[in-house]
Formats: C-alpha cells, structure tokens, sequence
C-alpha cells in the first residue's frame, strides 16, 4: 500500500498510549476509528485527549479550535468489527501480552481489509512473533511510540523477518508525515533500541541505589543535571565521536569490567516489588509518591519536554535533512 492511499487510521486500545496515538493521527487530519474492550476506558478516551490538549494551549503549541478539530476526527467504536471497517493502517496498542495481542490480530484480520497494514505499539515484544498470528504477515510490522506519544516525538518503526520493506517504508513515511522522528530497527531484537539502551542504564542504577553508593535522588540528580541534560540535543555515538574514540576505548577498557552485568533483575528491585512499593500505582517505589506529587511530576514533565521538543526539533530536522541532501 502507498502512504497517498492511507486515509483512514485505525487505534486498538484507547488505555495508557492508544488515546495519545489517536490524537496524533486526528491533529494531522486523519479520520481515526478508536476501539478499547473495557467501555469506561473507550468513553474516557476523549476526555483525556481534550485535556492531553491543555499544556499545547498553554504553549502556544495549538489552539483550542485545534483541539476540537482533533476530537472530531475521531470516532469511538462499539466494537473490533467496527474498528476494522474502514481504516487502511490500524496500530495495536493493547496490554504487553503475546497471546491476546495475537488473538487480537486474528479477530482484526477477519474485519478488515484484505491490504490493510497492522502495527503494534509492543515495548519489547517480538513483532515476528506477534505476526505469526496473522495469515498475510508481511503486512505487519512494530511501530513504539514513547510515553506520552503525544509529546515524544520517536517513534521506532521496526521490521520483522516478515515485513514487506516497502511496508515498511511507507509507515516509516507514514510516521514523519504526523509530525514523528520515526528511527528503523532493521532487526527485530529484544526490547528493540530504546528499551535496551534505557534499561541498561536502569540496570546500572538499580545497582549503585542498592550498593548504597548514592541516593536514589542523587543518581536521578546525575542523570537529569549532568549528561541527560545534553541528552535531547546530541546523541551518545555523537557524544563518543566529540570526546574522541580512543578516550571512549580507553575508558571502556578500565571501566566496564566494574560495571552492573546481572542478567537477573536486582534483588533491591525484587524487594520492591515483593512488598507491594511497585511504583506510582502503589503509591511508592524508591520514592514516596502521593496524588499531588504524580500529577505535578507528569504536568511538569509535559510542559518541559514541549518546550525542548518545540526548540530542537525543527533544526534537527533541517540539519538532517541537509546532511540527508549532501549524501545523495
């Protein structure tokens, strides 16, 4: 299928990400079928796209004309067989697990049109395993969207042993055309790029928090205020090609032997979890976390991270894409 014959989007899931991936494709005029199997989740949907839309407002990002514009673009469906009528491109984005994802796949390719494309927003699961479920795999492919996917620009479009690379091209096209930074993960790998780059990182950190060599605040402090802060201009390969090559050999060769390899998670992690400190749900994890706090922490971490998207964005897209035009 050619991205000129995409007009219509279909979002499975309406929870955590799907309603935010449902705004991004109605804010760029696409008609939107919307589906979640728990009603109360499906009826909220709108609601909290509408106030996903209130920091954009106060930005100055959108206007609230935009915001009612998105809204009506969307449809909100009774069922999967509704979901499936219509869309050409439909993104899954339901709970992290294989066997009701593949049910999902089967029940959608009996409703849906024989050359429409099916993605799943998985974190972490094997796209070639989740196709197997569908009888024409070589329409399906991942498509990760980063938390909130209406403010993080990444979206890792990811190809399984299946996928038809022109497939894979057009959503690749599909994704910068909404206004995305979509990146190919040309190999379908556990946890694809950004889990395994982020975790390794939660990998180390968990250890220091539990070797009691910082603080659970002061490792966070390292990360936020010290190389994290560079982190939304300049890249770690980029980072590594400014500092020299042979300083980052240097110091791989003294450092990573001291390094966290567990290929277990922590037992500090696990007595967390055992004892019900499961995070912002619970109310705690390796910080206390009451209602004010969550909804400040989200609200700030919104408003902060539109304002660098807002400055880096379109001059990362303009020296990409001269970089792009001196290559070819």
């Amino acid at each position: 299928m050619e991205l000129n014959e995409i007009k219509h989007i279909g979002v499975l899931g309406a929870g955590l990400m799907g309603h935010g991936i449902a705004q991004i494709f109605a804010s760029a005029g696409y008609d939107v079928n919307l589906y979640d199997a728990d009603p109360a989740t499906l009826q909220a949907a709108k609601g909290r796209i509408a106030d996903n839309f209130k920091v954009f407002i106060e930005l100055a990002l959108a206007r609230p004309e935009d915001r009612d514009r998105c809204l009506e673009q969307i449809r909100l469906c009774p069922s999967i067989e509704a979901l499936g009528s219509g869309p050409q491109f439909v993104i899954e984005a339901i709970v992290e697990d294989l066997e009701i994802k593949s049910k999902a796949y089967a029940e959608l390719e009996r409703c849906a049109t024989p050359d429409a494309i099916f993605a799943s927003n998985t974190s972490a699961i094997s796209i070639t395993a989740l196709g197997a479920a569908l009888k024409i795999k070589h329409r399906f492919l991942g498509t990760h969207f980063w938390n909130p996917p209406h403010v993080l620009p990444c979206v890792e479009v990811i190809k399984g042993a299946d996928t038809d690379p022109a497939v894979f091209e057009t959503v690749y096209t599909l994704m910068a055309k909404v206004g995305k930074a979509p990146v190919r993960v040309l190999k379908d790998v556990p946890g694809f790029l950004g889990n395994r780059l982020q975790h390794a990182m939660w990998r180390e950190a968990i250890s220091l928090c539990e070797k009691n060599i910082a603080s659970a605040e002061d490792i966070d402090k390292v990360v936020k205020y010290g190389f994290g802060a560079r982190m939304p201009f300049i890249g770690p390969l980029e980072t590594a090609d400014l500092a020299g090559l042979g300083l980052t050999r240097d110091i791989h060769r003294y450092l990573f032997p001291f390094l966290e390899s567990s290929r277990q998670p922590s037992p500090a992690l696990e007595d967390l979890v055992a004892a019900g400190a499961t995070g912002v749900r619970a109310g705690r994890g390796f910080y206390e976390w009451p209602p004010e706090k969550v909804r400040q922490v989200i609200q700030q971490r919104d408003a902060v991270l539109l304002r660098i998207i807002h400055q880096i964005v379109s001059p990362a897209a303009d020296r990409d894409g001269n970089e792009s035009a001196g290559k070819r």
